[in-house]
């Protein structure tokens, strides 16, 4: 039995800039936007549109659907707890 909780949020970026920032953007990297609003020439915010408990099943789905291992969780595949080994 899972007894952890686990959540999946949902943060919205709006960037202003001069010229189109996806021209700009090389790989959808969280860093490089940062600097860009912060140290740059862009201006933007951060908001977070909706936030959700979801089941180990879901967080384990959601992490394979990313490209991680659910054991970043301390989950296998089915989204059940794992003991660390």
């Amino acid at each position: 039995m899972n007894t952890k909780k686990y959540y999946r949020t949902l943060v919205q970026v709006e960037v202003l800039s001069e010229t189109p920032f996806e021209e700009q953007f090389p790989d959808e990297n969280l860093t490089y936007i940062a600097r860009e609003i912060y140290d740059g020439d862009c201006s933007g915010t951060v908001e977070v549109v909706q936030s959700d408990e979801i089941s180990g099943a879901a967080m384990a789905q959601r992490l394979l659907n990313q490209g991680s291992d659910p054991g970043f969780f301390s989950l296998d595949e089915d989204g059940n707890e794992v003991e660390d080994a």
